[in-house]
């Protein structure tokens, strides 16, 4: 019996040897395969180095692409946000929105065309509010918005306004164009302030914004506009493969004036066959559920025109 029991007990761990043995040979197998497919999926995603345009301008102002920090600085914008893909690829679907709206005003007002992507940069074309306090696609503070004619109050904040926010800005870089007779360095006094850029002009004995040593965040807005232009001027070359479909279209709408109070806007937007959302998404300047208007004001309220409310099915 014992002997019986000896060689079931034999049989038993050598068919445990065997089946450990063909176990760790079909792993090995396994993590073999697994390697050999990592790499050829590596070999297949490539990282290229970002190609740098030979000639590059802002408001028609060339850019000394050949000075080696200058060159670094556009290969480091340029680099990030052609990586950077959701930013770069939603800032380019909102694009297509919003530059119809702010090119002929630009257009109109005598401002180079380059300085919509300062609005791009500025917000992403989102109504995003700034540690500082800065709103709207242009970002204007209280204090600068006022100076330049934007009505800002409890009820109404017109930085939030696109057209005339549009038209504020240009009214400031115009002003800056007269102290500086240079686009480049009106831009970076958008985002400096004119007090910090003529404070370095002073210190440093220099005019030229690629002359100047500024602080980093004003040191890269001019590149990041650069990039975004090169990027948006030649998708494809950088990567983004995006169709019209793709994009967010512009949505039609007409206007309704009012010079008199609005008890709700919930109601004057069931009146005019929207919801109050929709309203506010097309007048976020509109700050309050209501206006009082006591001065009796007039305003025009933007709205859509509903057949162009739901996207097409392709």
């Amino acid at each position: 019996m014992k002997k019986y029991l000896l060689i079931i007990i034999g049989v038993f761990l050598a068919m445990i040897l065997g089946a450990s043995i063909f176990w760790s040979r079909g792993n090995q197998h396994t993590q073999e395969d697994i390697k050999e497919k990592d790499i050829t999926s590596l070999q297949q995603y490539k990282i290229s180095v970002v190609e740098l345009p030979e000639n590059i301008s802002f408001a028609n102002e060339e850019v000394p692409v050949d000075l080696y920090y200058v060159r670094e600085s556009l290969d480091k914008e340029l680099t990030v946000n052609t990586y950077w893909h959701s930013s770069t690829l939603l800032m380019m679907k909102r694009s297509s929105r919003y530059f119809p709206i702010i090119e002929p005003i630009l257009k109109e007002e005598g401002v180079p065309e380059d300085f919509k992507y300062v609005a791009l940069i500025e917000s992403g074309f989102e109504n995003v509010t700034s540690p500082a306090g800065a709103v709207g696609f242009w970002q204007f503070l209280k204090g600068t918005a006022r100076d330049f004619g934007l009505e800002v109050n409890s009820e109404v904040d017109e930085r939030y306004h696109l057209e005339k926010a549009s038209r504020a800005a240009c009214a400031y870089f115009k002003d800056a164009y007269e102290d500086y007779g240079n686009w480049t360095l009106v831009a970076a006094a958008y985002n400096a302030g004119k007090r910090g850029i003529n404070r370095q002009i002073d210190r440093q004995k220099e005019e030229d914004y690629y002359d100047l040593l500024l602080d980093d965040e004003t040191e890269r807005y001019i590149f990041r506009i650069l990039a975004l232009k090169t990027i948006f001027s030649n998708p494809e070359k950088y990567g983004f493969n995006i169709s019209e479909a793709d994009l967010y279209p512009p949505i039609p709408t007409y206007t309704v004036t009012i010079d008199d109070e609005v008890p709700s806007w919930a109601d004057f937007a069931k009146e005019n066959g929207i919801t109050y959302r929709i309203l506010k998404n097309f007048n976020p300047w509109l700050r309050q559920s209501y206006l009082k208007n006591r001065s009796g004001k007039e305003y025009e309220i933007k709205l859509p025109r509903k057949e162009h409310l739901n996207y097409e099915k392709q």
